[in-house]
């Protein structure tokens, strides 16, 4: 355990500081400032011992978090990264990009703030990429089996460190241009910079790991011919179908799913050039989707230059305190400010998106919205609440529906479910050698939930192929959070 009176001696939960507003609108870095080590140390020093640590079930990787807070409270560093990679192959990741159900079901929080735990575990792999204690771990032999590992998002990457640690020749398969998935081309520079990306997939690559940017599996090689070619085939490739709002003027130019945006600006990012870029510069941006994804459109429009930014949520304001239907250790629905709130624009709840209203030349120039009312359990417009908010650049961040899977459902013939890969208890689906990970399988989630699922994937691959296995396997496809 980490300081036994820890808890009591600090009582105040401390974060790094934001960079200034002022200052972090004209640029593309992280948010955060540097977080200081001292501090740090007495955040992990407030870790209890609390007999059973429900931190450990309110992460899915089952991350040892009792344990590294204790290593780092003791200056222990190198010990800690060790105990953090034990269960997480990317930390760097989800220290930054995970809402922590961990903190959630910290045993602190039933009357204290809870433990730091997010900002530990990133002190932990930042420091640790800083005094190169992160090492290529190579497999000691080769089994001669080989494995395609289609999508280089969190599932996909984790699935292929595991199989390549345990032996096999893996190949990952990006239809991208650059390895990464969503982490790549979707998460915004401000809340992740790729530089961190670009540090785990030299550690994959010296492990020996093979990425093939470029390639659509599907179209440049058919799924059945990729699944000929290899032993096994893993389906990592995310839930990317947007759901859309089919509402009159859904056509207007203007109009536009947050994904083909953020990628954009991504790829700007990057150094390419974007052809008729879409851009927030100069005009009145409507993000219509209260989360991540919407909170990630509304930064971006701000760093570009909007002139105004409009948040519109159709159901009600979550509450500022843990409800009575969500008690500890579940993770509640709590109203959020995140960074990009906190960088301006309005937020509005019960709003419901009724028409896209045009100018004269076909673009669109502003939304009708109305009041939410609950019918029967709908939620609907309520008549006589319409009003018009100015909107050249209307962005929809209204959650993703499945995975892109028609060729995938021809040529493999595996069957779906509700938009989704379906696959058993061993991740494998109906196809001999076919396993699906990820949100291909799960549903649109969380970032720890990805690597998770990769990481039990890769340990059914490697029994398929070998009989047996020693890799980790956390989890099954039909876990969830606590539920009470």
């Amino acid at each position: 355990m980490a300081d036994p009176k820890g808890f009591l001696k600090t009582r105040e939960r401390e974060l790094p500081p934001r960079r200034p507003v002022s200052l972090r609108l004209m640029d593309w870095k992280e948010v955060y400032e540097q977080g200081d080590a001292a501090t740090v140390r007495k955040q992990a020093g407030r870790c209890m011992d609390c007999g059973i640590p429900f931190c450990h079930q309110g992460c899915p990787l089952g991350n040892l978090i009792p344990e590294w807070n204790d290593l780092m409270w003791r200056g222990e560093g190198r010990q800690a990264i060790e105990r953090l990679h034990a269960t997480n192959n990317f930390p760097e990741f989800t220290g930054r990009l995970c809402p922590a159900p961990c903190e959630s079901s910290c045993v602190l929080g039933i009357n204290q703030p809870a433990v730091t735990i997010k900002q530990v575990e990133v002190s932990i792999i930042d420091q640790a990429f800083a005094n190169d204690w992160v090492e290529p771990h190579p497999p000691e032999r080769l089994t001669g089996k080989t494995v395609a590992v289609v999508g280089s998002g969190p599932a996909g990457l984790a699935a292929a460190q595991q199989l390549t640690r345990a032996g096999h020749t893996v190949a990952v398969f990006e239809r991208d241009d650059r390895i990464g998935g969503l982490l790549r081309y979707g998460i915004p520079d401000f809340k992740m910079e790729k530089k961190h990306l670009e540090n785990r997939l030299r550690q994959m690559q010296a492990e020996g790991t093979r990425f093939r940017a470029g390639v659509n599996i599907g179209v440049d090689i058919p799924w059945d011919d990729l699944r000929a070619r290899y032993d096994a085939v893993v389906v990592a490739t995310g839930a990317l179908k947007p759901r859309d709002l089919p509402i009159p003027g859904r056509d207007l130019s203007g109009v536009h799913f947050a994904m083909e945006y953020l990628v954009q600006q991504n790829r700007v990012g990057a150094g390419d050039t974007v052809t008729d870029q879409i851009t927030a510069e100069g005009k009145h941006v409507v993000v219509l989707g209260g989360g991540d994804t919407g909170a990630d459109c509304i930064g971006t429009a701000h760093r570009q230059g909007a002139l105004s930014v409009t948040n519109l949520a159709i159901g009600i304001q979550p509450p500022n305190e843990r409800p009575v239907h969500q008690p500890w250790p579940m993770a509640p629905t709590l109203f959020e400010v995140t960074s990009a709130h906190e960088e301006g624009g309005e937020r509005v709840y019960l709003a419901s998106t009724v028409e896209f209203l045009a100018n004269e030349v076909g673009e669109v120039r502003a939304i009708r919205v109305a009041e939410t009312e609950y019918l029967d359990g709908r939620r609907v417009p309520k008549a006589g609440t319409e009003r018009e908010i100015p909107a050249d650049l209307v962005l929809l961040a209204l959650g993703f529906t499945g995975t892109e899977s028609d060729k995938l459902e021809d040529q493999l013939r595996v069957p779906m479910a509700g938009g989704n890969v379906e696959r058993a208890d061993d991740y494998q689906t109906s196809e001999a050698g076919v396993f699906v990970a990820g949100d291909a399988g799960r549903g649109q989630s969380l970032i720890v939930w990805a690597i998770a699922e990769g990481r039990a994937a890769a340990a059914s691959v490697d029994r398929f192929l070998e009989g047996d296995t020693e890799l980790p396997s956390p989890i099954r496809p039909t876990d969830r959070a606590i539920s009470i």
